[in-house]
């Protein structure tokens, strides 16, 4: 069998964790600060998990630069519950800020940019959310693509004149980063191209949310003060899948059952009112503590051994710098294809790519890397190909090992 030291795993998510951190989880798991009991077996309301969620916190807005005026707050039901969350927050945000009678009030469109499958289910899910709730009622609002690279088979990202947001949102919604075909928005020191998303071109007043689930604390985000709400569930930079972290400005805390009241706006189940979860500093129920232990050790271990997160910048570039590089060799000598054409479109996260010659080539290639110890390179069972996904805990000596590899590859065949 082999040691945690001869594999690199380049799995899309769950991924790696660093090992030091599981290391330090398993003893916590056991018996956590000499109390006797594992943090598993420790009650959520107790002074020990208490100074977990709130170190994780704290370490977090150090990480990201968290303004003020944001609460953080630890979730669970990952981003797919998020989809349903955020429609039905900031429709009741909505409604609160326009008070008027039912008969009078118009429902807002909502407005998605899809980049690809991620952001398409969080668009569908909209559509699903705003339908009447009987015979003869109004839609509650209407979900709209307010800009779309489908037509490319999601390779690309809208152009900036390619964009149409509504003057009335209720929110514009877009994903940073999409795991399977591999598309990124540039980074902030790259915010000048065409592909970057366009937050001078939403108008004032429109909220603006995020997800960042593949993507967070990898490197800054651009604007972030722009944002009304960003989340990311843990399992691909920060811990184990089952927390989802929410940084929401405070000004959308609201009592959703107050807009309820009003009309035109669905009702919000309890554990996704984000003024419950606020109030309650993310204690309402019990949330998942083991998730958040690990994420709250990963925390300080980036900001303790890793320099913060200029340094995971850093290292996340160089990372893929050298393998979009070394794939482009070899799509020169005809061996492999990049999947993302676009060079301001590639994920740093998700490197996407097929192997030339038809599937008994791709075969080869899956297999001689398993002999070598690179695990969980194959594509999304809906596109197929080869998926390397370099997440934060993947180290530059795995990435430079396949980088190795694909260049024998090429060789040889």
């Amino acid at each position: 069998m082999p040691s945690r030291e001869q594999v690199h795993n380049f799995a899309a998510g769950p991924s790696p964790l660093p090992t030091t951190v599981l290391e330090e989880a398993s003893q916590g798991l056991l018996n956590y600060q000499d109390t006797g009991m594992g943090l598993c077996e420790l009650s959520h309301r107790g002074k020990e998990f208490k100074a977990v969620i709130e170190g994780a916190e704290a370490n977090l807005r150090q990480l990201l630069s968290i303004p003020d005026n944001y609460s953080v707050l630890f979730s669970q039901g990952g981003g797919t519950g998020q989809f349903s969350a955020v429609v039905l927050n900031l429709l009741s945000a909505h409604r609160l800020a326009n008070p008027v009678p039912a008969e009078q009030f118009t429902p807002p469109p909502i407005d998605y940019v899809l980049t690809g499958s991620w952001s398409s289910k969080a668009y569908a899910e909209s559509q699903r959310l705003v339908q009447p709730t009987f015979p003869n009622a109004p839609a509650f609002a209407a979900p709209r693509i307010a800009a779309s690279s489908k037509a490319s088979g999601w390779t690309r990202l809208p152009k900036r004149d390619e964009y149409n947001f509504s003057e009335d949102a209720a929110f514009v919604y877009y994903c940073e980063n999409e795991t399977i075909n591999g598309i990124e928005f540039p980074s902030a020191s790259n915010s000048s191209s065409d592909s970057a998303f366009p937050f001078d071109l939403v108008p004032d007043g429109v909220n603006i949310v995020a997800d960042y689930s593949s993507s967070f604390i990898s490197r800054k985000i651009p604007h972030i003060e722009k944002h009304a709400i960003i989340y990311a569930g843990a399992q691909k930079n920060l811990g184990p899948s089952g927390v989802t972290v929410l940084i929401i400005r405070n000004d959308l805390l609201v009592d959703t059952t107050a807009a309820s009241k009003l009309f035109c706006v669905p009702p919000v189940p309890i554990t996704y009112e984000y003024k419950i979860l606020a109030d309650n500093k993310s204690l309402y129920n019990t949330p998942p503590t083991f998730p958040i232990y690990v994420s709250a050790l990963v925390l300080k271990h980036l900001l303790v051994e890793k320099g913060g997160l200029e340094g995971l910048e850093q290292t996340n570039k160089a990372k893929a710098e050298l393998l979009y590089d070394t794939l482009d060799q070899a799509e020169q000598a005809g061996k492999v294809k990049c999947v993302v054409r676009e060079k301001d479109a590639r994920s740093w996260m998700n490197v996407t790519f097929t192997i030339e010659g038809g599937d008994d080539k791709e075969k080869a290639f899956l297999d001689g890397a398993e002999k070598r110890g690179f695990k969980q390179l194959k594509g999304h069972r809906s596109v197929g190909g080869i998926r390397a996904s370099i997440y934060n805990a993947v180290t530059l000596e795995s990435v430079k090992a396949l980088c190795e590899y694909i260049q024998a590859f090429a060789k040889e065949n």
